[in-house]
């Protein structure tokens, strides 16, 4: 088993420093004062779930009794710009989905300061530094915030809540551009730093086969986004090239690495009452270097969903999904996986196809209330935590969840 290694910022240490950087703002002169106090922004959320399954659990125990609640998201935010070129903004979020209540911690989601070297009816360049969210596919970057997402859950093919600490964020540096073109607005973003590992990464990337840590290297990520006429069109790319050491627990079996790289392609056409959205993402992954064979693998995995929503009577919008996972392209049916073990992990914990239709209310703009039923084919997202014996898990299972959000 793989734990993972303590390599995030100490968080004290990172709120001290967007604190300093507020107050060397404010100690300019009696103006600027009065301007970073305009500027000063406080915004919170607060999601409550209720999740049912037939078979399986998702977030709880939600195949027994009536469901499980143990899906709660409540965030507080704040921003200020001590000037007119920089931005200090951070995040504190207590996540609850399923697992113990321990998990519910509050704790930094987000912290950085940006910089504007360059802000013009033209372009805007600029670096933020902290600890920053992930600009992967079309929702990473709000995917906590329930009034950003088309649906309670985000297509779980791409964006794994089973695997959401690698994903979410890393501690770094992000440089970004944005060109404003006759038609369309052209956005590029580059960082580099040290991607989060939590302890949801073991399991589910398959890397069980050895005793070890997880300690995260300087890693990559990158998104190119065009958005035209206004954003009646909008398509992206989005690459990572995420590694770490992992230092071998286990007797007889040298350290080793771990390599992610996955590639996103993601394309939206809006209209007044209506959008398609569609992403499709190739994900390599494998462990390299270890002086036994039988514990490096190479794998690339395979997902992509389509899914269509309909704004109609002001407050209301109805979305239909087909989300399908493929863990990997060489194995689609997951039989050469279950052999491998002996047959004591079935094959459907390879892949998983859903299909979703979701209703969300909105009647007012800090209210939201939602519903979604999926049907599921295979439990290749479903979250090991819930679910430690897989041999007990069906292939075959359906799922409701309603859910109520506010925010200020």
């Amino acid at each position: 088993m793989i734990e993972s290694k303590s390599f995030r910022w100490n968080e004290c240490r990172a709120l001290a420093a967007l604190l300093g950087t507020v107050v060397m703002g404010l100690s300019a002169p009696a103006q600027s004062d009065e301007h970073a106090l305009d500027t000063l922004q406080v915004h919170g959320f607060l999601s409550q779930a209720l999740v049912v399954t037939d078979n399986n659990n998702f977030f709880g125990q939600s195949s027994q009794d009536e469901g499980s609640i143990e899906f709660t998201e409540i965030g507080l935010n704040v921003s200020l710009r001590p000037h007119q070129d920089v931005l200090v903004a951070a995040q504190v979020l207590s996540r609850r989905a399923g697992g113990n209540s321990s998990d519910a911690e509050p704790k930094l989601d987000y912290g950085l300061i940006d910089y504007q070297m360059i802000s013009d009816q033209g372009r805007t360049f600029g670096v933020q530094l902290g600890r920053i969210k992930n600009p992967f596919g079309f929702y990473n970057q709000t995917r906590d915030v329930a009034f950003t997402r088309p649906s309670i859950l985000l297509p779980q093919s791409i964006y794994f809540d089973r695997t959401r600490s690698m994903a979410l964020t890393g501690d770094g540096l992000t440089f970004y551009l944005e060109q404003r073109l006759s038609n369309g607005v052209l956005r590029g973003q580059f960082g580099l730093g040290k991607p989060q590992a939590g302890d949801d990464l073991s399991d589910t990337l398959q890397l069980q086969r050895i005793s070890g840590t997880f300690d995260p290297q300087q890693s990559t990520i990158a998104q190119v986004r065009y958005e035209h006429d206004g954003g009646r069109v909008v398509a992206a790319i989005s690459n990572a090239n995420v590694r770490s050491q992992i230092e071998s627990h286990q007797s007889g079996v040298s350290d080793g690495d771990f390599y992610f790289t996955p590639w996103v392609f993601s394309l939206q056409y809006n209209q007044e009452l209506w959008s398609v959205t569609t992403e499709y993402a190739l994900r390599r992954s494998g462990l390299k270097n270890f002086n036994q064979s039988s514990v490096n693998f190479d794998t690339t995995g395979e997902s992509w969903y389509i899914q269509y929503a309909r704004r109609f009577a002001n407050d209301w919008q109805w979305l239909m999904r087909y989300d399908s996972l493929t863990s990997n392209r060489a194995d689609r049916n997951g039989k050469s996986f279950e052999a491998s073990t002996g047959g004591s992990v079935p094959a459907h914990t390879q892949f998983a196809d859903d299909l979703t239709v979701g209703l969300q209310w909105t009647p007012h703009p800090q209210v939201m209330l939602a519903g979604e039923y999926h049907h599921v084919d295979g439990t290749g997202w479903l979250p090991i935590q819930d679910n430690p014996d897989s041999s007990a898990t069906s292939r075959r299972w359906s799922m409701w969840l309603f859910q109520l959000s506010l925010r200020f």
